[in-house]
């Protein structure tokens, strides 16, 4: 005789988070930009606003964790080599106003050192920043396999100002959706490699000399 394998609690509260949270996806995607209440996520999954708090904490945690699963798809959609080509992921969330609203708001909320999200939003620009520099100085993103150029000054520099950039493009954005982000963000990171080259051209070689 077989025995059917139980699954624990655990296992069934990962399962009910996932659930609620393809939920929630789905209704930001879905709801243009104006907002989403949890009511709005709980009735989508059968569940009371408490019932959807209980697997999360708080309103913000679980705002938080839509945001995490939201980059999660976006990783698993673009290779890490990809990362600085953002205009990809820009025109696909143009056709998601809600899902972008959200981010900012949470991003912008998550400065608060007391914030759920504030450190997931500190790594999330760490990281994106990290690989943005290190494939404006030519060489692979951290963790893809193989050496590469370390990042110098003035690569960090340009992926902060492309990050700022992406992020208040999406906000004129929110605000006049004519503005056409992907192509704004493009336009910029050539310029940002352009400026990197250019400034690569002028280091002095190896006997103090410019470079050719």
């Amino acid at each position: 005789m077989t025995t059917r394998r139980r699954r624990g609690p655990y296992a069934k509260t990962a399962a009910k988070r996932q659930e609620i949270l393809d939920a929630a996806l789905a209704a930001y995607a879905e709801a243009g930009s104006r907002g989403v209440s949890v009511r709005d996520i709980a009735q989508r999954v059968g569940m009371t606003d408490a019932g959807v708090l209980h697997h999360f904490g708080s309103r913000e945690a679980l705002l938080t964790a839509v945001v995490e699963a939201r980059d999660t798809a976006a990783s698993e959609a673009y290779s890490p080599e990809t990362v600085l080509w953002r205009t990809e992921l820009l025109a696909r969330n143009a056709a998601t106003p809600g899902l972008v609203k959200l981010f900012l708001d949470i991003a912008a909320a998550s400065a608060d050192p007391d914030h759920s999200g504030h450190a997931f939003f500190t790594e999330r620009y760490r990281g994106l920043r990290l690989q943005i520099a290190a494939l404006l100085a030519g060489g692979p993103p951290p963790g893809a396999g193989s050496e590469g150029p370390v990042a110098d000054a003035d690569a960090d520099w340009a992926a902060r100002i492309l990050l700022a950039a992406t992020d208040g493009i999406q906000l004129q954005w929110l605000l006049e959706p004519t503005i056409d982000m992907a192509g704004d963000i493009g336009r910029l990171r050539d310029v940002l490699l352009d400026v990197l080259d250019r400034q690569r051209e002028c280091e002095p070689g190896p006997e103090g000399t410019p470079a050719p």
